[in-house]
């Protein structure tokens, strides 16, 4: 696909009706965006969340991600140790919320740490309560087709409608989208994984009527896949995943499973920010979790006759944009679990390579690292920040850093970096991150 040249100016879109001005725009509605928008919506600002489906949540729901990771500790042995949280802040707000739905289960072994399943209808629900509770005007099936710029500031947004074009003006803009929209359009620097290559994507989907206690004494409490499991995968050539998650949910007989790696038909490694990709992938994915779903029924006691209840929405996408920002993390940081006197959030996750012929893990056990404020901030484009996962970080930091708990407290951190940027009329890159940082730890 031809590279996209940003507008110049903001001329050309004088005669587009305005929809209206904000103090803060937050372009997409998952775990960063709701964050984000909440958070500045609270401290009085005039807060627009735009979203490009019907609901909030991101891949968390449409991609039916299905699990908050990231809570957590990393340790040397899970069934012996109990699971130390160690992010709070919106991270906790959200956790806390879904869990009084009934949304959301206890804690699950997955590998050297723990994650929670959550039900996405009450993921949907919670999302609505607090976004709405906070007052945020939102505005669904809705897409960002352009920026509207004045020198090197971000002054509003192009949108398309089912009533066709609108504008918004913004004073700050957080570009929430996961592939960093907002700050491609400017024109803006970006990069693409490892030299162009970036994570495959997968297909979540759920099964029901599940025996579980079956299925349990065969599987184990870790939901990652033991080795007896890999070796029957790996003599499915039709199945191109050999290590898999399985997560019980919060209903009863239920499965949500994490099976799949995504492809061309061709086999080619694929580009979602392409459309021709994007596309592929979707009807790719469809094949691959139906043959996995058999594998199940097939070859996992407990399965037998179990049903398929729905595919994801659409694929579930791992990575795409990284901006170019004041401060990279780096895979050194992550590996060497570095701290960081501007942090905004603690990360113990591992590095989860999505990519190549064989994926790679790398547990970081008992210690964490700290996410740097200044990854979210842009080299350019004084009122425009991101928060999630097209934060500034290396390929494999980035496959650490970019999980669900985190992005929580990315969209924290860059609504209250918004809220001193009105405030005391100052450029993101001006702020310093130790101040954003020391605001988190004092509302937590």
């Amino acid at each position: 696909m031809p590279h996209y040249q940003p507008s110049q100016g903001s001329e050309r879109y004088w005669d587009i009706p305005e929809f209206g001005a904000f103090d803060v725009v937050v372009l997409g509605g998952g775990p960063a965006g709701i964050a984000a928008a909440t958070t500045a919506a609270e401290a009085g600002h005039t807060t627009l969340l735009i979203e490009r489906l019907g609901f909030c949540g991101g891949a968390a729901v449409s991609g039916m991600s299905g699990t908050i990771c990231g809570l957590y500790m990393t340790v040397a042995d899970p069934f012996v140790a109990q699971p130390q949280q160690i992010i709070f802040g919106f991270a906790e707000r959200f956790r806390a919320a879904l869990d009084a739905e009934g949304g959301l289960t206890a804690p699950q072994i997955y590998g050297k740490t723990w994650v929670t399943t959550h039900d996405c209808a009450k993921y949907k629900k919670v999302s609505t309560d607090l976004l709405r509770g906070a007052g945020v005007q939102l505005l669904y099936h809705t897409e960002m087709v352009d920026v509207v710029t004045e020198d090197d500031a971000l002054t509003g947004l192009v949108l398309h409608t089912r009533s066709g074009f609108t504008r918004v003006a913004a004073k700050r803009v957080i570009d929430a989208s996961g592939d960093g929209d907002a700050v491609f359009r400017m024109g803006l620097g970006t990069t693409k994984g490892n030299n162009g290559v970036i994570q495959n994507p997968s297909m979540m989907f759920k099964i029901g009527n599940v025996d579980r206690e079956r299925y349990l004494g065969y599987w184990g409490e870790n939901t990652i896949s033991p080795p007896k499991v890999v070796e029957k995968l790996e003599r499915r050539d039709e199945l191109l995943r050999k290590k898999v998650w399985l997560f019980p949910t919060v209903n009863p007989g239920e499965i949500l499973v994490n099976g799949t790696k995504i492809t061309g038909f061709d086999g080619r490694d694929l580009d979602v920010t392409d459309p021709v990709d994007h596309s592929e992938a979707e009807q790719f994915s469809i094949y691959q979790a139906r043959a996995f779903f058999d594998f199940l029924k097939e070859e996992i006691p407990g399965c037998e006759d179990a049903y398929f209840i729905d595919y994801a929405q659409e694929v579930g996408v791992r990575q795409t944009r990284s901006i170019e920002g004041v401060k990279r993390l780096m895979n050194d940081d992550v590996v060497n679990t570095r701290k960081a006197t501007d942090s905004i959030a603690k990360s113990s996750w591992p590095i989860e390579l999505h990519y190549g012929a064989k994926p790679k893990t790398e547990w970081l056990v008992d210690d964490y690292y700290d996410v740097p404020f200044a990854t979210l901030v842009p080299k350019e484009g004084r009122n425009v920040i991101v928060a999630g996962r097209c934060l500034s970080a290396e390929h494999e930091a980035l496959a650490s850093c970019r999980v669900t708990a985190q992005c929580f407290e990315y969209g924290r951190a860059a609504a209250l970096a918004a809220n001193m940027s009105i405030r005391e009329g100052m450029a993101f890159q001006a702020i310093d991150g130790v101040e954003i940082s020391n605001l988190m730890k004092a509302a937590e």
